[in-house]
Parts: structure tokens; C-alpha cells; sequence
């Protein structure tokens, strides 16, 4: 039986593998434009912020002038809790360029210059067709399930067990999310991959859960990206190909 603990082993080592001298340009770039955007955001945010504020210290009386700081604080915080935890978001869709590239690096480096398994690539318009087919499968699939998740969310009562299987079920997306990078560079469809999945559930759910966890984690989550496609390559060529 898989050690439930072990996510939390293959994302620390992707946080080590990123950071090798090899593997460390196929980070920096993303990692850069991602926080050049957050630097900026921040300071719109809060010069927008500061013209709001002014705007509503206008409209109270006198007496409540003094309210003005803790506008400041409580929008404040509330703005910065928004960035971070949708930072993760924009951070995908820039670097998803670059994971492609950066988890056959890790492959490679980790197989000894070679990606172990893999068949040769087929030509661009051989793989598009069953590219999309994949990704509609795998969006009726994770749709299909988020409906009765979300539905329980809502119920009095019922939102706590709501809020573990969703919790779950977001472990078990994030598992999908990356490890189809090693997979389907060893020409994994959707349906060989959920089998996988299936039969080392304790692996699936402990590396989806950890990475779940970080990245919820303010400054971590910067790195959490980069950081789970390496472990997630790691992860194929020590837990599924041995």
C-alpha cells in the first residue's frame, strides 16, 4: 500500500529539481513575467484602492474621518488575499507554455537522457485530433463531477461533507493537472490514465492533496507550479515505470 505521505516527498523534490542549474532556466523566465505581473497588479490594486477610499471618506461625516485607516487595513488585507490566491490561476496559463518543455527536461535528466518509454512523437496534425479529444474527455469528466460537489456546498448542514469531498475531488483534478505532463509524453490517453489513477489511489489523492495544500500557501505558491510538474515527473519514473 502507498504511503499516504507520499505527495508530500515528490512536490519537496521538485522544489529541489527546479532549482539544479539544468532545470533552473525552464523556471526563471515564467517565474519572472509572473512576478513582474504581481508587482504591477499590487500597485494598481492599490492605487485604485487609495482612490476609493478618499472618494468614500468624502461621503462620511467628520466624526468618522478616523475610519479611514482601517479601510486601508481591511481592503487592504482583502486585496492581498485575492492576488495571491488567484495568483496560481495566471500563473498556469503564462507558463503552461514552458511545462511541456520543462517535465521532459526533468524526464530526461532523471532517465538518464532519455524519456524511458516513450514512442517516437508522431507528426503535428496526428497528434492535434486526439490532443482535443483528450482534453474534451477529461473537462465532461471533471465537469460531470464538480456539479454534485458543488450542489453540496450550498446545503445547510450538508456543506461540510460538502466541503471535504470537494476538497477531494480538487486533490484528485490537481493529480490529473500534472501528472498528464509525464503521461501523455509517453502517449497516455485520458482512459489509460484515470486507470492508472484508479489503482494507486492513496498516490493520486496524497500528491493532488499536498500540492492542494501549496497552493494556498502566500510566496509558495509562486513556485508551486513548476514545482509539481517536476515532482510529477519524478513521480512517473519512480512510482509508474519502476
Amino acid at each position: 500500500m502507498d504511503n499516504p505521505l507520499v505527495g508530500i516527498k515528490y512536490l519537496a523534490k521538485g522544489l529541489r529539481l527546479i532549482a539544479t542549474p539544468g532545470l533552473r532556466r525552464y523556471v526563471v523566465i515564467p517565474l519572472l513575467i509572473n512576478t513582474v505581473l504581481f508587482i504591477a497588479v499590487i500597485w494598481f490594486g492599490f492605487g485604485q484602492l487609495g482612490t476609493a477610499i478618499d472618494w468614500l471618506m468624502t461621503k462620511l461625516p467628520n466624526w468618522l474621518q478616523w475610519l479611514s485607516w482601517l479601510f486601508y487595513l481591511v481592503f487592504g488585507l482583502m486585496c492581498l488575499l485575492f492576488v495571491f490566491f488567484s495568483f496560481s490561476l495566471f500563473a498556469n496559463i503564462i507558463a503552461a507554455p514552458f511545462n511541456d518543455v520543462l517535465c521532459s527536461a526533468v524526464l530526461k535528466k532523471l532517465g538518464n537522457g532519455i524519456i524511458t518509454g516513450a514512442s517516437s512523437q508522431p507528426g503535428f496534425l496526428q497528434q492535434i485530433a486526439p490532443s482535443i479529444l483528450n482534453e474534451i474527455k477529461k473537462f465532461v469528466y471533471f465537469a460531470g463531477w464538480s456539479i454534485p460537489f458543488l450542489i453540496l456546498l450550498v446545503i445547510p448542514g450538508i456543506n461540510i461533507i460538502g466541503s471535504v469531498l470537494w476538497f477531494l475531488f480538487s486533490a484528485w483534478m490537481l493529480n490529473f493537472e500534472y501528472m498528464e505532463y509525464p503521461m501523455s509524453q509517453h502517449n497516455l490517453d485520458f482512459a489509460q490514465q484515470k486507470a492508472l489513477f484508479k489503482k494507486r489511489k492513496i498516490l493520486s489523492y496524497s500528491f493532488g492533496s499536498v500540492v492542494s495544500i501549496a497552493t494556498l500557501i502566500p510566496v509558495l505558491n509562486f513556485l508551486v507550479m513548476p514545482a509539481a510538474v517536476a515532482g510529477a515527473a519524478a513521480l512517473w519514473i519512480e512510482q509508474y515505470k519502476k
